[in-house]
């Protein structure tokens, strides 16, 4: 059977600069940074005080008071961006239910409520824990949630890839459908992880930045960086097999021509050296999407601000384009703006590949001021450029070695 075309026809986002895509992409096209102190808890112990938390967010706006109180604010974030997906493609009673499914991934899940009922556990002991932990704590919950908010009774499935996870996510529902296993997916990522627990997590690993600069903290690609500012939110989209789509009359954005899913099988956290699973990611979207060498390329980047990874995926760039064609790239890194959303990242960034191509605006890495030999091609450092681009690809790269590529191009 030949393989089915798909589509993008809706799209929502709770994210650290927008809580809806307008919002978001508006911000990032102005360079506007969502990275502050943090709010969540005192940090006066901590070493890392900065995130990039989601602002003047209400659930009570996209859920029941019961629902929210059962639900880890993961799945909150998740189910708010579907609605706004949804809602915006409306595919809402045009497909067959059996038919619909939904792909979300979360690298940690309901970390939120594992620090809070843990706490009950040690002060007040285990009958004053949560009879919802268990719903609340697991990462497929937001994959579960979205399910039945909207009467998803195909596969309902989260993609746990850590970093990548919302990257994956997309990709495996690409996958559904152009294979018929589908119609049309809820998909994406989520993540809610600015917790106690999860920032000691990571600043003790040494994952996180320890500057106190919000401008001089998320620096991916300059040679000052350090490490990433954690960030969270969710992001959404709706996929649909492209003739259908066509035939109801929806709003298409884009097609997404190629995905490549690999392994480093090298460390836990560590990029391998040689950046080899991360270059033949690259290559297996582009070889999907039948990229001949010609046409502008846009990359968003995973560009997280560590030292290992921004230079490891500037090898991966230059070994699956070509070196003269790496240098023609345009590439950005979200996360300079949004701080690294974790399992929500892959989504969002493909938001923003999406928007891309439609607006023809490439969106910049603000705060790129002191170059790196290491890392040494195009990345619009600083402010938003003009450019109509003709294919755009969203790299994801996971601690475990995860390595996820989705590639974008015009219908």
């Amino acid at each position: 059977m030949e393989a089915r075309r798909v589509v993008v026809t809706g799209m929502g986002t709770i994210s650290p600069v927008g809580n809806n895509v307008a919002e978001a992409w508006d911000s990032l096209v102005a360079g506007q940074s969502g990275i502050g102190n943090i709010t969540y808890f005192n940090t006066d112990n901590y070493k890392a005080k900065l995130a990039a938390e989601i602002k003047n967010f209400d659930p009570r706006a996209y859920m029941e008071k019961a629902e929210v109180l059962r639900t880890d604010k993961n799945v909150q974030y998740a189910i708010a961006a579907s609605v706004q997906a949804v809602q915006e493609s409306g595919i809402e009673g045009t497909v067959d239910p059996e038919r619909f499914a939904v792909y979300f991934g979360s690298g940690i899940g309901g970390i939120t409520t594992f620090s809070a009922e843990m706490r009950k556990l040690i002060d007040r002991g285990p009958g004053r824990v949560s009879p919802y932990l268990i719903p609340m704590l697991i990462a497929n919950m937001a994959a579960g949630m979205i399910a039945i908010r909207f009467g998803c009774k195909g596969a309902a499935l989260p993609a746990v890839t850590a970093c990548a996870s919302g990257s994956n996510a997309i990709g495996e529902a690409v996958r559904a459908i152009r294979h018929g296993y589908a119609d049309a997916v809820i998909t994406g990522g989520t993540e809610a992880a600015i917790t106690e627990i999860g920032v000691a997590g990571f600043q003790n690993m040494q994952a996180l930045t320890v500057s106190s600069d919000p401008d001089a903290a998320s620096l991916p690609f300059d040679r000052r960086r350090a490490g990433f500012v954690i960030g969270e939110g969710a992001a959404s989209l709706v996929l649909e097999e492209y003739g259908r789509a066509k035939a109801r009359g929806a709003h298409i954005y884009g097609e997404i021509t190629g995905y490549g899913s690999t392994c480093d099988a090298y460390h836990m956290t560590a990029p391998a050296p040689d950046a080899e699973g991360g270059r033949r990611a690259i290559e297996e979207a582009l070889r999907e999407s039948c990229w001949d060498g010609n046409g502008t390329v846009y990359i968003n980047a995973h560009g997280t601000g560590t030292p290992l990874n921004d230079k490891g995926e500037t090898l991966a760039i230059k070994g699956a384009l070509g070196e003269e064609n790496a240098r023609k790239a345009m590439i950005s890194s979200s996360k300079s703006m949004t701080g690294h959303m974790l399992g929500a990242a892959g989504a969002f960034e493909a938001i923003v590949a999406l928007k891309t191509l439609e607006t023809g605006i490439v969106t910049p890495t603000i705060n790129l001021l002191e170059k790196d030999p290491d890392c040494d091609l195009d990345y619009v450092p600083l402010s938003a450029r003009e450019a109509k681009i003709d294919i755009a690809l969203s790299s994801s790269l996971g601690f475990g070695g995860h390595n996820a590529v989705l590639a974008f191009r015009r219908v």
